[in-house]
This record gives C-alpha cells, structure tokens and sequence, in this order.
C-alpha cells in the first residue's frame, strides 16, 4: 500500500492573512473559496488554511502544547529567516537576526495564526 500526503490543513481565525502569508513564504498560487484558501507551491503538498472563527494559538513554547509543526529545509537560512520576518512569522527559537555566527542549526518561528514552523539548512 502506498500513502502519500497530499495536504496540510492550519486553521486560522483570519484566513487571508495566514494564506498570504503561506504564500509570501512559500510561493506559489491561492485558489480561495469562503471557508479555504488553497496555497499550492511547487514541490509540496496543499497547504489549506480553514476558516476556524474560535482558533486560539497554541503558546509554545511557554505554554501549551504546539500540538504539530511544520519543518523546512533551506539552502540559505540568513535568506530564509529574511523571506519568514518580511512575510509576518515571528521568530520563536532563537530570536536574533542570523549572523555568521548563528548560521547553523534550527530556527523556530510562528505563522500570523501562531502556528509554529522551523527553517534548517537542508
């Protein structure tokens, strides 16, 4: 049997503003209906941001479970990190800006809705 994963659902209060976001990190294109934005980038599966009017962020890392994340491989973290601030995600793990020092390893961030996400060098 095979399985493939063809999609990814985040809820979001606001949905614009977290497809837009997905989008700017991500690339792509929006298809949207009232309830779902649809981002398809090349070489991922859908991302599909839900209407979800009670959605709370999780606060990890100092409070609740994250309950999911998502990891993406990066050929230049410092462009990376950039492409993340610029398009609204919050730097979680580390905080600072990355320098020459701070290359290495993995940053944790959050979307608008909160939702956590980390950039490594691939």
């Amino acid at each position: 049997m095979s399985i493939t994963l063809s999609s990814v659902i985040i809820d979001a209060a606001e949905i614009e503003t977290e497809s837009v976001f997905w989008h700017r990190m991500l690339g792509g294109s929006i298809h949207r209906t009232p309830t779902h934005h649809f981002v398809q980038a090349p070489g991922l599966p859908v991302l599909v941001v839900q209407s979800a009017p009670g959605h709370v962020a999780p606060s990890w890392p100092d409070g609740t479970s994250q309950q999911m994340h998502l990891d993406f491989g990066v050929e230049d973290l410092a462009t990376a990190d950039r492409t993340a601030t610029d398009a609204g995600a919050t730097r979680l793990r580390p905080t600072e800006e990355i320098t020459s020092d701070t290359r290495t390893g993995s940053r944790v961030y959050a979307s608008p809705a909160g939702h956590p996400f980390c950039l490594r060098e691939a």
